[in-house]
């Protein structure tokens, strides 16, 4: 039974909000066959593998999650936060690649 059969469709679409595009994530994906994505705040390994490999139509090898702090800022004298976020690490199996240009 594959992942993406656990879950519903429609739920699966709300976990990828969207890549995340540096200069460290291009290296990632360069050296490790691993892609960064920013993923909603309830998503769980499971869920973001199963929406990786509908999405895309890919196997995936492994799921590495991390939360990201959001940063202190300031307008004149108010004091704020910007707000935190999860960003996940997917590693693809040997010989897979996601293209971003071509979405289906």
């Amino acid at each position: 039974m594959t992942a993406a059969r656990k879950y519903a469709p429609e739920q699966l679409m709300n976990v990828l909000l969207a890549p995340v595009v540096s200069e460290k994530s291009t290296r990632v994906a360069d050296k490790h066959r691993q892609y960064v994505f920013r993923v909603a705040d309830g998503a769980t390994k499971p869920e973001i593998k199963a929406a990786v490999e509908l999405l895309f139509k890919t196997k995936v090898e492994d799921v590495r999650v991390a939360r990201v702090k959001g940063k202190a800022k300031r307008f004149g004298r108010f004091a704020g936060r910007r707000r935190h976020w999860k960003k996940a690490y997917v590693r693809l199996a040997a010989g897979q690649e996601i293209n971003f240009g071509t979405m289906e």
